[in-house]
Order: C-alpha cells, then structure tokens, then sequence
C-alpha cells in the first residue's frame, strides 16, 4: 500500500512537461484552468432506454424546464420557479450557472421582495438555512428567500419575506448550492452492499490518511440514503418532492401541506397542488410533476469526461489522475461503482464512474455549517460526486469560491472547541507539497471530468 511519505515523493512530472507548464521558470504556479470548453458533455438521456421511457423523458424534460406560476401552486414561499432555473449548468439537470436567475426573480410581475445581501447576479443560485431558532434551540430547515405578494398573477397574498439581513448580521445564517443531477439513476440503483463493501476497503491506507466516513442512513429501515449534500434523500422521487416543496413552494402527493401560515394565498391552486392525474390521457401525462422530475433524473446520463482540453494534455490529465489517488483523494471520491440489477434495463450492470464513496465525512470547522440531516452531523459532508465538475462554476456546498484550488484547500482544517478537525487534512497537506507541475496535473485531471 502506498504510504503517505511515498505519495509526497511520486507522481512527479516529466521535466519537459515541467518546462512546458512553467513558461516563466520558477514564477510558474498551478491555477485551476476554469470551465472546460467544448461540448457540454451532458444533457442527454442514458442508452438503452425503450421507445415508452424515451417518451417519459422527453415529457419529463418540459416539466423539468418550464416555469411553475401561482395557479398552479407556485409559492407562497419560493427560491425560484423552476428546476432549470437552479440547475442548468452547463445544460438542464446541472448546477448553478453564472448568472443568478434569483435577482431578476425576486421583482418579477411586481413581486414585493428585497435581494439579500448575499444573492448576486454573478451567482451562484443559493438557499438559506437559519441554524438556530430565537430561543437557542436547533433550526437548520431552508428558509424561502422570496414570496410571491404583490404579483399581478397572486392577488390577495400577503406572505411577508422574512428578514435575512439580521441572520447575516448575527452569522446564524448557511447557504446551499445545486447539486447537479446527472447520472443520478445510476447512483440510485448502486446496492447497500457495494458502498459498505467500498466502506471497509483499503483500510490500512484510509487509516494513514485519517479517513473514515459513515453512511447516512434511513431512520425506518436502515438503507443508505444517498441524494444531497448530507446525503440525507433516500430516493429521487423523494428529493424531487422535496425540491418542489421546499425550493419553488408547491405541494405534491409526499408534501401535501403548506409551509407556514400565508392568509390569502392558499386560495391561488388547489392543495396539493401537484398530484397524479387519474385522467390524464397519456402515461406521460398521468403522473405528477414530481413524478417526472424524478423520471427525468432517472433517465439523464451521466457527464462525459475528456482525454485532454485546450493546454491539458493527455499525459498531464494521466499524470493527475495519479497524483489524484496518491494524495488520497480517490479513497473517498471513489472513482467507480457498479450498479446491481434494476427494473430498468438501461440501468441495470452498468459502471458509474462518479467519485464518491456517497458516505459523510467529518470535514472540521472550516466547513461545518451546524445543520444536521438525519445522522449526519453539522460538520458532516457527503463526498460530492466529481463527475461533470470540468463544467462547473461553483465549488463546496455553499458556492463560496469558484476556484478549483480555493476549494481543495478549503477541505483542510483542524479541531477546535465544537468541532474535529477534518478527514482530508493529510490529503490536502500532501497536495501542498506536490511541485507546481504536479497540483497543475491534478487540476487538470479534475477539469477533464
């Protein structure tokens, strides 16, 4: 097994690579190379899919990007209207894009609604989280930024928008970005067994590098929920149910109850207000929205990754990829699972190359944001899947930086009072020793993702 000390002294690049990257001798430093161009590399609908499921996506797509408006439920406490608004880097079903759609939202058709502090129109997409109620106790829940009061198209609500600048100006206040959702059918059919197998593996080299990390589990049966950036979703129809309740306010057949007291707004759409049409006239047609989302996720395969791109060149992506599991990263962004057998024959035996070992770990005090989510603590984090990251914007669950490097070094962070120090202090400790050849490697290793 490969010590820490040997992963300090390998993965070294050839001299003329060195040379190459270096342009300027010894000024040279590894930079994050940015959103890789070319094709998007995602968007599509997984292979194999029978002509029935092909129609169930393409349906489902239309749920997914068209705009929901109060009479069909929408708000009264909201985030934005739509699924796409959220994810759509750098196509539908991704992550947040550059520009914010929440700034131009909060006004729109009259909507009586202050952009907080921390929502900007260069991004990213963000919800809030209150940790603490007034009087100590634990919050945590998502707080809707906006509401819908004073639209042409909501008449007679009068929901107040709550007041986030006394949470900024008290710091009991945490953000969340988009996950993307890619791929996610393939992680959802990845067995119990094969995480926990994945769990125990490489133990001698896990222990070396202070890593640990624990499945979040369903508080009835026991299985590993998986979806989320605590992992605290068992299933894609669960967190579909959850977005549109919790992001764009309409309730659904798992969320049937409104959020909240909001006078004069309940009367706007049926509750819930969305739910399986007995009398649709197509199967498309028949199920609920949240019903289609969790199709459309289902359906979407994974991200494409790339030999090389602009000056990244295959030899520099290989070599990173090295660097990646010397410095241990690979021990928790697990490079690939298989999936078990699935109803769905598209999904069924099939690779799912994501790098994550889909566990929490104990990330310290640097990113903790005290929120718990079913077993995972407030300095727990679920190893984000890497897979599609070459086309992302925002890095970490609050969309702090939107450098590769800032990130990873963000990971690093000892104990203090409250909380442990960090599962991945070794692993980034090691990256920093690398020469500048090898962390720009690696960096360009994650962009081809």
């Amino acid at each position: 097994m490969t010590t820490v000390k040997t992963a300090i002294a390998v993965a070294l690049v050839p001299l003329a690579m060195i040379g190459a990257l270096q342009g300027v001798g010894a000024q040279f430093r590894a930079s994050d190379p940015g959103v890789r161009g070319g094709a998007d590399g995602a968007g599509g609908m997984i292979a194999g899919l029978s002509a029935s499921q092909i129609e169930f996506f393409n349906t489902s797509r239309g749920e997914f990007e068209g705009a929901e408006d109060p009479d069909e439920g929408l708000g009264p406490r909201l985030n934005l209207d739509s699924c796409v608004g959220c994810h759509s880097q750098p196509v539908s079903g991704g992550s947040a894009p550059r520009i914010n759609p929440q700034v131009e939202f909060a006004t729109r058709g009259g909507a009586k609604n202050v952009v907080p502090s921390f929502i900007r129109l260069n991004g990213p997409v963000r919800e809030a989280r209150f940790q603490f109620n007034s009087d100590g106790s634990p919050d945590g829940g998502v707080h809707a930024l906006f509401v819908i009061s004073g639209r042409a198209d909501a008449p007679g609500c009068n929901a107040q928008q709550e007041d986030f600048e006394t949470q900024v100006a008290n710091r009991n206040i945490v953000f969340r970005i988009p996950t993307p959702v890619f791929g996610t059918g393939l992680i959802e059919m990845i067995s119990d067994g094969a995480i926990e197998s994945n769990r125990t593996s490489n133990s001698n080299s896990k222990a070396q590098f202070g890593i640990s990390g624990r499945a979040n589990r369903n508080g009835n049966d026991g299985t590993i929920t998986r979806f989320g950036w605590k992992a605290q979703n068992k299933s894609l129809l669960l967190f579909s149910g959850e977005a549109y309740n919790v992001e764009m306010g309409i309730t659904n057949d798992l969320f049937p109850d409104e959020r909240g007291s909001n006078p004069g707004c309940a009367a706007l759409a049926a509750s819930p207000n969305s739910v399986t049409d007995t009398d649709g006239a197509a199967n498309s047609e028949v199920v609920s929205a949240i019903e289609q989302f969790g199709f459309f996720m289902r359906f979407l395969a994974p991200p494409v990754p790339v030999s090389s791109f602009r000056d990244a060149s295959v030899q520099s992506v290989n070599a990173g990829r090295q660097a990646f599991s010397n410095a241990g990263c690979a021990l928790c962004h697990t490079p690939s699972f298989r999936t078990g057998r699935s109803a769905i024959n598209a999904l069924s035996n099939k690779d799912v190359n994501l790098f994550s070992d889909l566990l929490v770990h104990n990330m310290g005090p640097g990113l903790a944001d005290e929120v718990s989510q079913g077993a995972a603590r407030g300095d727990e984090f679920r190893t984000a899947p890497l897979w599609g990251l070459g086309k992302r914007i925002f890095f970490l669950h609050d969309g702090r930086t939107d450098d590769l490097v800032t990130a990873i070094r963000a990971h690093r962070s000892g104990a203090n009072s409250q909380f442990r120090a960090s599962e991945a202090n070794t692993s980034v400790d090691v990256f920093n020793s690398f020469s500048e050849g090898t962390k720009q490697n690696l960096l360009n290793f994650l962009r081809s993702l």
